[in-house]
């Protein structure tokens, strides 16, 4: 087992991946802050490589492979952006990259891990294990597999985000990250303590799926049915013992909110920002509105994960 990751595992990794991901821009909008009565800045991974955060942890991960990992090429399991990013990554260092995914992943998500020339492998989500396949696959093939977010390396680059939007917004009183199996909200931790430390971090997963909440208020890691959510990226089941170390120690609370919510924010984010923001990516927004009462004359630090979404499925959920 490898060593839980620490800030100075984020440094390493942000050195790792400069030059291949996209320093993503932080935005602002007098809007939000209006409507807040806080200070806002959006760091927009929506605008990464590959349309999310994913490609981060993806590329740091297999940079640190060996030349016979190398050769025997990687496999992963996702609902779609660690799938693309694992693909994109692969693709860029000259590996092999096999893919698990589920059939009912957004087809948008499914032709791009194609496109950057990942090998998919379909799974049914309700009664299969993708962890079990994934495993399977790397003892029979000799592969190497990274999860979407329980490994060090995984954790380290995702938190490289956070880094960059404390070192172009300054100290942040407040950060909202959204929460699936807790690779963005424990490496976001790990840097966002080290870079200001009196900071309030918080997660945040859809109401249909809040395994992380559960695990936060219980202690112990809460498995839970696949969730029914537009969120497809927090569709997760359960938090990674890594991951969840470090949320436990470092966050200081998980929130919820509804799929309406998310919606909302979408709206918002087309119409006032002009930029897509997919369901997942919203999680943050939508709850520090929820929150806007204790927000008041703060500065608040939003992570929009990512914007890969069907435009047929983005424009009817907006008509919606």
């Amino acid at each position: 087992m490898l060593q839980p990751p620490s800030y100075a595992d984020v440094v390493a990794a942000s050195a790792r991946i400069a030059g291949h991901a996209h320093r993503t821009p932080v935005m602002t909008s007098r809007t939000a802050d209006a409507e807040s009565g806080a200070r806002l800045f959006f760091k927009c991974e929506n605008l990464q490589r590959m349309g999310a955060f994913k490609f981060r942890g993806a590329f740091n991960a297999l940079s640190c492979f060996d030349a016979a990992q190398r050769k025997a090429g990687v496999v992963a399991f996702s609902s779609g952006n660690h799938a693309q990013a694992v693909a994109l990554s692969a693709r860029l260092l000259g590996m092999p990259a096999t893919i698990i995914m589920p059939h009912d992943a957004p087809a948008a998500k499914v032709a791009a891990t194609r496109g950057y020339g990942g090998q998919v492998v379909l799974y049914d989500r309700y009664t299969e294990d993708r962890e079990a396949i994934g495993k399977r696959l790397a003892q029979e093939q000799g592969l190497t597999l990274i999860p979407p977010y329980d490994h060090p390396h995984v954790i380290a680059g995702q938190g490289t985000a956070v880094k960059e939007l404390i070192e172009e917004s300054g100290p942040l009183d407040a950060l909202f990250v959204c929460l699936g199996g807790g690779g963005l909200l424990s490496g976001s931790a790990l840097a966002a303590r080290a870079l200001s430390p009196g900071i309030k971090i918080y997660g945040v997963e859809p109401q249909a799926g809040n395994d992380g909440q559960q695990s936060f208020r219980s202690g112990a890691i809460v498995h839970i049915d696949t969730p029914h959510t537009i969120a497809d990226g927090a569709q997760t089941q359960h938090l990674g013992q890594y991951t969840f170390d470090i949320i436990r120690r470092e966050v200081d609370d998980i929130l919820t909110v509804s799929d309406e919510e998310l919606v909302e924010c979408m709206r918002f984010f087309a119409a006032r920002m002009k930029i897509v923001v997919e369901p997942t990516g919203c999680l943050g927004f939508a709850a520090a509105r929820k929150l806007q009462a204790q927000l008041r004359g703060k500065r608040v630090g939003v992570v929009l994960s990512g914007g890969n979404i069907d435009m047929a499925r983005f424009c009817q959920l907006l008509a919606e």
